[in-house]
C-alpha cells in the first residue's frame, strides 16, 4: 500500500492544526492607516453597544490585500473597504468610462461580485468618500496660483513625487492619473509608507504627494489638494464589508451597519483624523466622542 494519500492526509491535517483559530468574539479588522482605525473603532463600538459582548479588534493590518485575504479566510468579520478601492484593487475590474464613474454604478458593480466571489455582503455606505488627492504644499499652490490638476501639468517636471506602495501600481493608481494628465515629474517617485508623506512634503524632500482627502494632516499643515478636473478617480465611498456567516450568526452586525448608514461626513472623518493625529487623542475617546455628539 503506499504511504502517499496517507502522508497526503496527514499534511492536511497539520496545517489545518497549524491555522490560527477563529475567534468566537466578532472580530473587526482595519488597515494600516489613522483613518482605517477611526472606521473599525467606530464599527466595533457601534456593535459591542448592541451586543453588550466585548468585540475583538485586528487593527493595522497591512493594506487592502491583507484586510481581504482575512476577511475570506474568515480571520475577520468585517473591515470597511473603499468602494474604488473594492472595484480595481481587490475585484480587479476595469475603470468605468470618465463620465460613468458614479457611486451607484461602482456600488451596482461590487454588491454582486462579492456575493458571487466571497460570500461577503457590502454594507450601506457611511456618508462619506475618501478619495485618492493629489497635495501640495499650500504656498506653492498660492504662489504659483494652482488649483486643478491641470493648472499643473506645467509644473510637474519640477516636482518630486510620494506615493504610498499600492498607488505607484495599481490600476486607478498613478500609471492612469500620469496618462490622463500627461503628468512627467522628475524622476521617479518616492514610494513609502502613508503616515511618512506628509512629512516628506512638510520637510520639502517631496513636492506633490498622493494622500487621501479627508486626510487630518491637510487641514492641520494648511496643505491644497489639486481638483482632479478630468474626474480620473472613481468614487470612493467608505463601505463596511461583512462575511455572510458572520451577519447570520450575529444578526446585530447588521443592525449596527443600519444605525451607521449614512452617519459619517468627510469633515467629520476628517476632524477625527486629525484629532487622533495632530492631536494626539485615543482613537477610542475620539470615537465616542462622535457616537455620543450624534446619539449614537
Amino acid at each position: 500500500m503506499s504511504l502517499r494519500p496517507f502522508l497526503a492526509a496527514l499534511l492536511c491535517f497539520s496545517l489545518a492544526a497549524c491555522a490560527p483559530p477563529r475567534s468566537s468574539r466578532i472580530t473587526i479588522g482595519a488597515k494600516n492607516f489613522t483613518e482605517q482605525v477611526v472606521l473599525g473603532e467606530l464599527l466595533a463600538q457601534e456593535i459591542e453597544s448592541l451586543t453588550r459582548q466585548p468585540v475583538e479588534r485586528r487593527f493595522y493590518l497591512a493594506g487592502s490585500y491583507l484586510c481581504q485575504q482575512a476577511l475570506a479566510s474568515g480571520r475577520i468579520d468585517a473591515y470597511v473597504e473603499y468602494s474604488g478601492t473594492a472595484l480595481t484593487a481587490i475585484l480587479k475590474q476595469p475603470l468605468p468610462p470618465i463620465g460613468h464613474r458614479d457611486p451607484a454604478t461602482v456600488l451596482n458593480t461590487i454588491r454582486p461580485l462579492y456575493r458571487r466571489k466571497y460570500a461577503v455582503e457590502v454594507g450601506p455606505p457611511l456618508g462619506f468618500e475618501d478619495t485618492f488627492a493629489m497635495v501640495i504644499r499650500g504656498d506653492d499652490a498660492r504662489r504659483l496660483n494652482l488649483h486643478t490638476l491641470d493648472d499643473a501639468v506645467s509644473q510637474a517636471p519640477n516636482w518630486r513625487l510620494g506615493v504610498g506602495y499600492e498607488f505607484e501600481q495599481r490600476p486607478d493608481g498613478l500609471p492612469g492619473l500620469e496618462s490622463t494628465y500627461k503628468l512627467k515629474f522628475n524622476g521617479d517617485p518616492r514610494v513609502m509608507d502613508l503616515g511618512l508623506l506628509y512629512r516628506a512634503l512638510s520637510a520639502h524632500q517631496v513636492d506633490i504627494i498622493a494622500g487621501n482627502s479627508t486626510d487630518g494632516p491637510i487641514r492641520a499643515l494648511g496643505l491644497t489638494i489639486l481638483a482632479d478636473d478630468r474626474h480620473y478617480f472613481p468614487p470612493y465611498q467608505a463601505v463596511p464589508l461583512v462575511r455572510e456567516d458572520s451577519l447570520r450568526r450575529h444578526p446585530e452586525i447588521q443592525q449596527a451597519l443600519n444605525r451607521l448608514a449614512n452617519q459619517v461626513t468627510a469633515d467629520e472623518v476628517q476632524s477625527m483624523n486629525d484629532a487622533v493625529d495632530a492631536q494626539h487623542r485615543d482613537v477610542a475617546d475620539v470615537v465616542r466622542d462622535f457616537r455620543r455628539h450624534k446619539g449614537l
